[in-house]
């Protein structure tokens, strides 16, 4: 009666021990993507910026020689 109890017990621990390895790298896995997202969002922003600054700088160009 003992045995069958602690069988019970270990095997429930080992599922809740499963379960919270398994939810563990799910986080990771959306931690990771949400890592990827933000680099992509923030590599576009600094392209974005670059070609304002380049059109920006590009206009000042010709108003220099319309004076």
């Amino acid at each position: 009666m003992r045995s069958a109890r602690r069988l019970i017990v270990v095997a429930v621990c080992l599922c809740l021990l499963g379960a919270g390895a398994a939810g563990c790298s799910t986080t990771q896995e959306k931690a990771a993507a949400q890592k990827a997202k933000s680099e992509r969002i923030l590599k576009r922003q600094a392209k974005e910026k670059k070609a304002k600054k380049a059109a920006h700088k590009h206009g000042h160009d010709k108003q220099k020689g319309k004076k």
